[in-house]
């Protein structure tokens, strides 16, 4: 068996605000992959990486048994069950824990091969299908983080930018060809990534956020300044307004590094501040922070190369 490739996803703007009903912009990121492969069961156990993932695929596939009438979509579990027994694996190059949809891609592809009445990707996507396979992927997920917005799995699986409103409306969107005014000044502004060196866990962050949700100055400070800037950001990005898209991610993440302090690596607190001081470049969080991947936002990347140096830097996107 070779399954089709599902890919890795960056939420560029909405962390822990689309929990509360706010805007959020998800994009696919075709540098990282994965897809189901099935290699001999004897060779599969003396590879430590298949075998751990078989061993996770029997864990899954149990749990998508118990709760398959909470999952609202008809899954072959016994065919499942015998890929698995004959040597099924998850065969991927996204870093888990990093923020970029590992655990979605996988959903993903489950969903694709195993699915018996599935919403395809070549159907007509009206906004009824999209929410239906964004609850359907929010159950399936839920094995991996105990709570999922089913956001990710559905960028996987779309392989297309996706545009969050609200908890009951998202849609695919276009990301516009876009020319900077800064490259007059023969700088280039680009998003990117920054490799923290360590794995976050979601589920201890979440839990986290959704203790500081109990404050009310944290809960008025979202609600009027985080989503306030996020919203901003999302539309500068689709208008291609790099100038101001710049300046709102600054405002940003200066509020992240106040409120959101506990999900950025300790060693990272002092670059965060040296970006927002220096301009060159802003940080914030690449899905639920802890570890993991930290996202950029360079005015001018070559400068930010050289002030992040010795840091391992992956260019998203380039303005």
């Amino acid at each position: 068996m070779k399954g089709p490739l599902f890919y890795a996803k960056i939420l560029l703007f909405g962390e822990y605000g689309i929990i509360k009903d706010s805007k959020g912009l998800a994009i696919p990121y075709n540098q990282y992959k994965g897809g189901l492969q099935t290699s001999d069961p004897k060779r599969l156990i003396q590879n430590p990486d298949t075998k751990r993932s078989n061993e996770n695929l029997k864990k899954f596939a149990s749990y998508l048994k118990k709760n398959q009438t909470n999952i609202n979509t008809k899954l072959d579990i016994q065919r499942l069950e015998k890929d698995i027994s004959n040597g099924l694996y998850f065969d991927s190059t996204i870093k888990q824990g990093y923020g970029i949809g590992s655990s979605g891609a996988l959903v993903a592809a489950i969903y694709e091969e195993y699915a018996q009445d599935k919403i395809t990707v070549l159907e007509n996507l009206t906004r009824e299908k999209l929410l239906k396979l964004k609850v359907i992927f929010s159950k399936m997920e839920s094995f991996f983080h105990g709570d999922s917005s089913g956001l990710d799995p559905l960028n996987c699986y779309l392989s297309l930018p996706i545009l969050i409103h609200s908890k009951q409306d998202v849609e695919p969107t276009g990301i516009p060809s876009q020319k900077s005014e800064i490259q007059n000044e023969n700088k280039q502004a680009a998003v990117f990534l920054l490799d923290s060196g360590m794995v976050g866990e979601t589920a201890p962050m979440v839990n986290l956020f959704m203790e500081k949700m109990k404050q009310e100055g944290f809960r008025n400070m979202l609600k009027h300044q985080f989503t306030k800037y996020t919203d901003a950001c999302i539309e500068d990005f689709l208008k291609g307004n790099i100038s101001s898209l710049l300046g709102n991610t600054k405002s940003l993440s200066k509020i992240v590094l106040d409120h959101f302090k506990p999900m950025i690596p300790n060693e990272f607190h002092g670059i965060w501040k040296q970006g927002i001081e220096s301009n060159a470049y802003y940080l914030k969080l690449c899905g639920s922070g802890g570890g993991g991947y930290i996202l950029g936002f360079a005015r001018d990347i070559e400068e930010t190369k050289k002030l992040l140096k010795g840091h391992d830097i992956e260019v998203v996107y380039s303005f």
